[in-house]
């Protein structure tokens, strides 16, 4: 018996509705930007830690804007802040769908790949019979391994 860790059906319909809603999410959120992985060298990146500290800064200049700068932007800064903590539960929930994707492609590739292994082995064990031992050959390409050149004599390491 073949493997079937999931079944699910996507209707052209559910794929398209998904599709959309991702883009409307785009939509929704028209300041998002990408960055090339130039963009992305010598960024600092802010983690757990760094973040409460963020936070404390940020929080103790906008109580006290008189030692702020003119050249420092706490508009700017406390505009940062907010957006970065509305979009955090956001990446939360966009990271626990891609998750769950990733693991549903992930159980569907290995229940087919398991049935097309098992579907093989029935294709060399009775294909022959059938008339389908050459296209039991072409399909097991992908089993074909590359077989390496035996080194010879002149391109040993003693012809050297």
């Amino acid at each position: 018996m073949s493997q079937n860790m999931v079944s699910l059906m996507v209707s052209e319909e559910q794929a398209s509705s998904a599709t959309a809603a991702i883009a409307q999410l785009g939509q929704a959120l028209p300041g998002l930007i990408s960055l090339t992985p130039d963009d992305r060298k010598g960024l600092l990146y802010m983690g757990p830690r760094s973040e409460v500290f963020c936070e404390q800064v940020v929080r103790v200049l906008g109580q006290n804007p008189q030692i702020v700068p003119p050249r420092m932007d706490l508009a700017e800064a406390l505009a940062d802040m907010d957006a970065l903590n509305r979009l955090r539960p956001i990446q939360d929930q966009l990271r626990q769908l891609q998750s769950r994707v990733d693991d549903t492609v992930t159980a569907l590739g290995s229940d087919l790949m398991d049935f097309s292994l098992e579907g093989y082995a029935q294709l060399k064990l009775s294909g022959a019979a059938e008339g389908l031992e050459e296209l039991r050959r072409e399909i097991g390409g992908r089993f074909s391994r590359r077989r390496r050149k035996a080194a010879t004599p002149e391109s040993g390491p003693e012809a050297a």
